[in-house]
């Protein structure tokens, strides 16, 4: 396998004296895990809304406001 990087991030490696080998294997494995656990999810909801139906418009607008408000709450935090 071959692996491209922009100039820029070649040099930083270098530079850094940063293990790329070790540092591909762990952004891999981490997104060969994102995309797990989002088919997890997918399926997750898929029985969820077989089992109980599709969320209605107010609980979808309900849960859109939390996600909003959790979302200022860690932007104020961060």
């Amino acid at each position: 396998m071959q692996v491209y990087l922009p100039d820029e991030l070649y040099r930083e490696v270098k530079t850094r004296g940063l293990p790329a080998s070790e540092l591909l294997q762990v952004a891999v494995r981490a997104a060969v895990k994102r995309r797990q656990l989002l088919e997890e999810t997918d399926r997750y909801l898929a029985e969820l809304i077989a089992e109980v139906g599709e969320p209605s418009p107010e609980a979808k607008a309900r849960a859109e406001a939390i996600v909003r408000g959790a979302r200022r709450r860690t932007k104020r935090a961060g």
